[in-house]
């Protein structure tokens, strides 16, 4: 056979196998037999094995995957990709797409999907053929894993048409499968999820398609997209992906939209019936869902509704019930935040919830407490939902003293101002109010800002309360040695707090900046920022001075919310004297551009550390951070399966511990020293 003839054949049983994979797996049609579609395969693994340097790159061949070991490098997203805000009742839910329609000033129209129990996973795809795979990560650095990916059989290799195109999806082990590989493992996996994702990391993919995975498909990025989530949820069906037929789409009315036969569709009061049934029937599903996601129909209100630094403002995830434990409501208090928002926080009798003990919960707002009907002593159920954040979810029994539903103080409880509303929440308009001078302090201290060595909430509080701090600047104009005498400051405390203050002059831009506590000015925002060009303050201060909303929006993850905050902050005197007098006392307001003969070895490229304990040479230990990222490395603050270094120091705690478990790759200060100056 000449080799023309063979690349005809090649083509011709690649072609041939993709549409009897695509029938099998995605349509559950097969349209051959199993031993006719083994004696294709086998010609086409025989000509392969004879010809390798004709193998296509979307070969079915590849499902099988390879023996070859490999790490796991890491790779840059080019979309967003965040997590959900969460919301845990319908009325919740409702509440939000409410907001979301009167932030948008139209009609919109929502869709609502299962939220798979799984692996979140990106793809890219080249003129119609997969070329890279990659893990969520932390939203703008994955991990590439297309070998793996590649064996999974649902996932398209090559698409219907030759498109360029992103998609995410879910990863997931269906649960037959999951109960019949668990009981083979001597170690049995806690849930398909876990299962999942070890499968995924495996450094051969020949044991990864040994697992069989599956995936549901839910958005698709495309230039110059113009159509709607319905339109591209049906479009992504057509170029070949799986797609759940568990969808809902809702309007204000009976829906016009043309949708899948498959699909749910109703008005907005047929939501709650809706969610209930899917929250009933979830466990007659074949794979696990912890929850449904909502999202804006209208891809065109979504560029105008834009971002956070953590979640996209059009989408909400809808949880279902998380561990609860009862407990009885004692006395319910009153915190001012850093923007003067009230929130009441209920103190309870201590209970044991998801292996924590809670003490305080939040209770949100009036609407909140009004909802529940919740009255001081009343017996409650309290839920830690999302495993994290503990909620007041109902009242179980109400009080014996007839206490009547607590409501919120018409006046500051910290300054006595008038409290206004603004949306579903009070707001303390007092910009001199010094409950939220402090909580702004405090922020600005916090160890994902600042993180001023020696200078905990303790000191905090004390020179607060004491009057030597009202306001920010404060802190590096005030003589530490004036504390002297006081109990608990001595002198080598003092000039600890003195040495930690003075070494937070040398933190960047880029910490200075998010610091600050400027709304929707947190660290991604930040990044976007600088990344455009926005190097220095006064770059900010020019654009908020010509209102030039445009050029803000422009940037790709700034939304026009976000944009007319920072014009709104930044010509603020309040902000630009805050800025000035930390400017005269020696703080970084200028991200300077490394050249890349300036740049230092990144030795560090496409790992993840995170650093605890404390350090002999790095007061903060934010410095040692620095270092890190310096060289190309990404830090955390926590230690997962994707953490591939711990930096430990001193008293490393339970942080060591985990990493001791999973494998992770332990420094220590000194080792950590070697490397940073051998690659110097």
């Amino acid at each position: 056979m000449t080799k023309n003839k063979i690349i005809e054949e090649i083509r011709k049983l690649s072609d041939l196998l993709s549409l009897y994979q695509n029938a099998y797996y995605l349509k559950n049609k097969p349209l051959v037999s199993d031993l006719e579609y083994d004696r294709l395969f086998d010609s086409l693994l025989l000509l392969e094995q004879e010809n390798p340097e004709l193998v296509l790159p979307n070969s079915p061949s590849s499902r099988v995957g390879s023996d070859l070991s490999r790490d796991i490098p890491e790779v840059s997203h080019t979309i967003p990709v965040l997590s959900l805000d969460k919301g845990y009742s319908v009325e919740s839910i409702r509440d939000w797409m409410d907001k979301t329609i009167s932030k948008a000033g139209s009609d919109l129209s929502f869709i609502v999907e299962e939220k798979i129990d799984g692996v979140s996973i990106v793809l890219y795809y080249k003129k119609g053929i997969l070329e890279l795979a990659a893990t969520r990560g932390n939203g703008s650095i994955g991990n590439d894993i297309t070998a793996n990916v590649r064996t999974i059989k649902s996932v398209p290799l090559r698409l219907s048409e030759a498109v360029d195109i992103v998609v995410r999806g879910e990863i997931f082990l269906p649960l037959a499968e999951f109960e019949k590989l668990n009981s083979l493992q001597e170690v049995p996996f806690a849930n398909p999820r876990n299962l999942t994702a070890g499968t995924l990391r495996r450094k051969k993919s020949i044991d990864v398609a040994s697992v069989p995975l599956d995936i549901f498909i839910y958005e698709g990025f495309m230039d110059k997209n113009e159509m709607d989530h319905v339109e591209i949820l049906q479009y992504l069906k057509k170029l070949g992906f799986r797609v759940s037929d568990n969808i809902g789409v809702f309007s204000p009315s009976t829906p016009k939209i043309k949708i899948d036969p498959t699909w749910f569709s109703g008005n907005f009061d047929s939501l709650s019936t809706y969610v209930e049934k899917q929250t009933t029937e979830r466990k007659n599903l074949p794979y696990e869902i912890d929850g449904l996601v909502i999202k804006v129909n209208e891809t065109d209100v979504r560029d105008t509704l834009g971002f956070t630094g953590h979640h996209p403002r059009w989408a909400i995830a809808y949880k279902f019930e998380s561990p609860v434990g009862t407990t009885i409501v004692k006395e319910i208090d009153i915190q001012v935040g850093r923007t003067g928002r009230i929130t009441p926080v209920a103190r309870v009798e201590p209970v044991l919830i998801g292996g924590s003990t809670i003490s305080n919960v939040t209770l949100h707002n009036q609407d909140y407490i009004n909802l529940l009907e919740l009255a001081l002593g009343d017996t409650v159920s309290v839920s830690k939902r999302g495993d994290v954040i503990p909620a007041v979810e109902r009242v179980i029994d109400k009080n014996e003293d007839n206490n009547s539903v607590w409501q919120m103080p018409g006046v500051c409880p910290s300054c006595n101002s008038d409290l206004i509303n603004k949306g579903a929440h009070l707001f303390c308009t007092n910009s001199e109010c010094p409950d939220q001078i402090k909580a702004g302090i405090f922020f600005f201290l916090g160890k994902n800002q600042m993180d001023i060595d020696n200078f905990g909430p303790e000191t905090a509080e004390f020179l607060i309360d004491q009057g030597f701090i009202k306001r920010i600047p404060d802190i590096y104009t005030f003589n530490y040695n004036n504390l002297e005498g006081f109990p608990g400051f001595g002198s080598k405390k003092i000039k600890l707090i003195t040495a930690g203050v003075q070494q937070s002059l040398n933190q960047p831009y880029r910490r200075v900046l998010p610091s600050l506590g400027i709304p929707e000015l947190g660290k991604k925002a930040v990044e976007l920022l600088i990344t455009a060009g926005f190097r220095d303050i006064d770059d900010l201060i020019t654009i908020a001075a010509e209102k030039d909303t445009e050029k803000l929006v422009e940037i790709k993850g700034i939304g026009e919310r976000t944009a007319e905050i920072i014009i709104t902050e930044f010509s603020s005197s309040k902000t630009l004297e805050l800025i000035d007098n930390l400017k005269n006392a020696g703080l970084i307001f200028t991200e300077e551009e490394i050249s890349k003969e300036d740049m230092l070895p990144q030795v560090f490229e496409g790992q993840i550390w995170c650093i605890t304990g404390s350090f002999e040479n790095f007061k903060p230990r934010s410095l040692a951070g620095d270092e890190i990222t310096s060289r190309g490395g990404k830090t955390t603050t926590s230690v997962t399966g994707k953490t591939t270094h711990l930096l430990a120091g001193e008293s490393a705690g339970s942080k060591l511990t985990k990493a001791q478990k999973l494998g992770t790759t332990i420094i220590t200060e000194d080792i950590f020293m070697e490397m940073l100056n051998t690659n110097d």
